[in-house]
């Protein structure tokens, strides 16, 4: 089970991560309390290591933002809205995560191989429906996010099977403050589901 803790906004909530397995780390470049600059970003990604996906979290955002994040930030990963796609260039040593926003997967022809489900509005704690997440879930690898908790989190993953899963708001003390207790719960309540089948590593 992939875990992405995202927002990250300090060094400290990094270590705290890292230490407890986080696989993923998601750094905001769309408008948010929790947005950082692509310097910031690059340089509180120094101190992650290699095994720990670096993911750049944006929305709607213009090409010369993506091309200063693409090239100071250097991400590992690209998660966007799956309509941003179709104008943003993406290399190909950069993995894409489309976002699916709950009510607008119905009218796609297929689904993208691995992608983030979500509420309409990110970062603030929207859960889905997690029945109906969990048929977009066997169509390919989902990460869930949106809603998910320490308390709840091995629930959903219950319901819904998912790929991976995603949380931010869920273990902040306050807007943009990431507190290392609770992301240590929530990863754990997570592990606490696992049979061993994903091991963290980076995929080609």
């Amino acid at each position: 089970m992939l875990i992405k803790i995202c927002g990250m906004r300090h060094a400290a909530s990094i270590e705290a991560a890292v230490k407890a397995g986080a696989d993923a780390l998601g750094f905001v470049f769309a408008e948010s309390v929790r947005q950082v600059t692509a310097r910031q970003a690059a340089l509180l990604a120094s101190r992650i290591p290699q095994r720990v996906l670096r993911v750049a979290v944006m929305r709607n955002p213009d090409v010369e933002l993506w091309r200063e994040v693409e090239t100071i930030f250097c991400p590992d990963v690209l998660q966007t809205d799956a309509a941003d796609f179709d104008y943003l260039e993406v290399p190909p040593g950069i993995a894409c995560w489309p976002v699916l926003r709950e009510g607008s997967a119905g009218g796609l022809a297929a689904l993208p191989d691995t992608f983030v489900y979500e509420g309409q509005a990110s970062g603030r704690g929207e859960a889905v429906d997690w029945a109906d997440a969990a048929g977009l879930a066997r169509k390919g690898r989902m990460i869930l996010a949106g809603g998910l908790t320490p308390e709840n989190v091995a629930e959903a993953i219950r319901i819904v099977t998912p790929y991976g899963v995603d949380v931010s708001s869920a273990v902040e003390t306050s807007p943009g403050v990431k507190d290392s207790a609770l992301i240590e719960r929530f990863i754990q309540a997570v592990r606490g589901t696992e049979d061993g089948a994903h091991d963290g590593t980076k995929s080609e």
